[in-house]
């Protein structure tokens, strides 16, 4: 089962409200700093709670040195893979510096050719996918998030 219409406004909603979030490595905290993977992990906590998995050190470096596709398989252990044509509002995207390297940055799908990220040297931001749409590698679908409780 997959995160439904509703749970991807929720999502996105979420996502949205760390803009302006700036940018600090391996950081994790709405309105103090995060990276890419720290918005992802905090969009996480304010909507399923505790992170399924604790995130080791990683250097900036991290995906060039190991080599392996470690951000996509840690995905695909927590949500659905789905063809990156395929990707809607509230999908976490993936994305690969360049081709034949491990896809190292990601991304929450806010609409059509729009996602809400952070990337080195600027806040947590909303974007058009514009040159980033080539370098898109993945697609994931959320699990069905925990009852609403106002």
């Amino acid at each position: 089962m997959t995160a439904g219409p509703s749970d991807a406004a929720r999502i996105v909603a979420e996502a949205r409200a760390w803009i302006g979030t700036p940018y600090r490595h391996a950081a994790s905290l709405r309105g103090v700093g995060c990276d890419c993977l720290g918005l992802v992990r905090g969009v996480w906590r304010a909507l399923y709670g505790e992170e399924p998995e604790p995130v080791p050190a990683y250097s900036a470096d991290w995906a060039e040195a190991a080599g392996a596709e470690t951000l996509r398989d840690a995905a695909a252990r927590h949500l659905a893979g789905r063809p990156v044509d395929e990707a809607r509002a509230g999908d976490l995207l993936l994305f690969r510096w360049r081709d034949g390297t491990p896809a190292k940055h990601c991304g929450i799908a806010t609409g059509p050719g729009r996602m809400v990220h952070a990337h080195d040297g600027a806040s947590v931001a909303e974007v058009d996918l514009g040159l980033w749409r080539r370098r898109l590698s993945h697609a994931f679908r959320f699990p069905p998030l925990p009852e609403f409780r106002p």
